[in-house]
């Protein structure tokens, strides 16, 4: 998908059920090369990065077989140290496969990773803390060479990097005695991630917490369900809100939403909630006040740009803080061109509704901003034209068409 073309105005409505999740099915295919198993993985998201990981993953030497959303991974057979360059540089999750090589194999051969560029990301956090558990690493070329077995030992996070907090957990199922992770990561990914290690006879206590501590396991082939998109979920709470539309999602943890829809319900939604169900309605929007993004369980930074794009016509000013990336305004200047009124300074984004919204031609730069870009075009008058929507199938499964069964007018081409 390279262009979508949307021609705007028409409020989405119906009942849509959650994709399983980006964040959470890329490093648990990761952590199928740790360990020598058989896997079946349901809830798998037909997007673009679980291809890109399946790929690595098969030239490593695991046989995967695909059956509706299931994946089921085989890694029993010998296994390379070497991830394919030429996938690797595509996503940055390819990163992962540090900490699984080196607790399989005690060494590892990778790329640089890739992904949307979103200002620095370095791997700086990765690789301190691989040291500091004895592993030896060498950049030469553009690739990172590793070696040796994690050892025993605490690590003290100075930022609760979620890649860092996988990495190190897929690394300590190979460490010569228990590893404690203080300062980690508590996003709900992290959660998934450690029930499904878990399953495997992985010992982890903490997740979910800033301390985590993994102990030496024997370890086999288990199944799981990936848990759903909470992104992909607040992206549509947002499409609805944008165009005053009403729509239920199905198949999600609204708990696991609870910052987003603070803000929607703030910003003038009606939302109700089920065990595993939510309705918006939504009504005339009003300025909710500062958005600050920060790790979970604050507001997620990739919810930013939706939620942005979502109260482009609501009244007042919004005030966004964005603290996790330095480049994750990329997206503004196409909300401007659709008549957007929006300022930015370093860090802040200034918001001020407008009356209405006009079609205008734009490129999308990013995931979530491509998503943002798509939900201002849907609340536009006249049509839009997207280019560079190849994007969206980073992380959204079959987006044009869910879109149109929502009651919109998409092409994508």
């Amino acid at each position: 998908m390279d262009t979508i073309y949307i021609t705007g105005g028409r409020p989405l409505s119906g009942t849509l059920a959650v994709q399983g999740s980006k964040n959470a099915v890329l490093p648990i295919l990761a952590a199928t090369a740790a360990i020598p198993g058989r896997f079946v993985l349901s809830n798998c998201p037909a997007i673009r990065d679980a291809a890109v990981t399946r790929s690595l993953l098969e030239h490593l030497g695991l046989r995967i077989t695909e059956a509706d959303t299931c994946l089921i991974v085989d890694s029993r057979g010998p296994i390379r140290a070497v991830p394919e360059a030429a996938l690797a540089c595509q996503l940055r999750s390819s990163a992962l496969l540090l900490g699984a090589l080196l607790a399989r194999l005690g060494e590892a051969e990778i790329s640089l990773p890739g992904g949307c560029v979103l200002g620095q990301r370095p791997l700086d956090y990765h690789l301190d803390a691989l040291e500091r558990l004895g592993v030896k690493i060498r950049r030469e070329n553009g690739r990172l060479l590793c070696k040796g077995r994690p050892r025993s030992g605490t690590v003290i996070f100075p930022y609760p990097s979620v890649g860092t907090t996988e990495n190190l957990m897929l690394a300590a199922l190979g460490a010569n005695g228990p590893v404690r992770l203080i300062g980690a990561a508590r996003e709900p990914e992290i959660r998934d991630l450690a029930v499904f290690l878990t399953a495997c006879g992985a010992k982890i206590t903490g997740a979910g917490t800033p301390c985590i501590r993994i102990e030496p396991a024997p370890l086999h082939g288990a199944a799981h369900r990936i848990l759903p998109d909470r992104m992909e979920a607040a992206t549509w709470l947002c499409a609805a809100a944008a165009t005053g539309g009403t729509l239920t999602l199905t198949d999600l943890i609204p708990d696991q939403l609870r910052a987003v829809l603070q803000v929607l319900r703030l910003a003038g939604c009606e939302i109700t909630e089920a065990d595993a169900e939510l309705t918006v309605r939504a009504g005339p929007l009003h300025a909710p006040g500062a958005v600050v993004t920060g790790p979970y369980p604050a507001f997620p930074t990739d919810a930013q740009a939706p939620v942005m794009a979502a109260l482009l016509r609501a009244s007042g000013s919004t005030l966004f803080r964005e603290t996790v990336f330095s480049d994750r305004f990329r997206h503004v200047p196409a909300l401007c061109a659709m008549g957007a009124q929006i300022e930015t300074a370093g860090d802040l984004a200034s918001v001020r509704g407008v009356p209405a919204l006009h079609g205008a031609e734009v490129s999308a730069t990013d995931l979530r901003g491509a998503a943002a870009t798509v939900i201002a075009a849907l609340a536009a008058e006249d049509e839009s034209i997207i280019h560079d929507a190849r994007h969206l199938d980073r992380g959204y499964s079959y987006f044009p068409e869910r879109l149109r069964q929502l009651g919109a007018e998409v092409h994508a081409e």
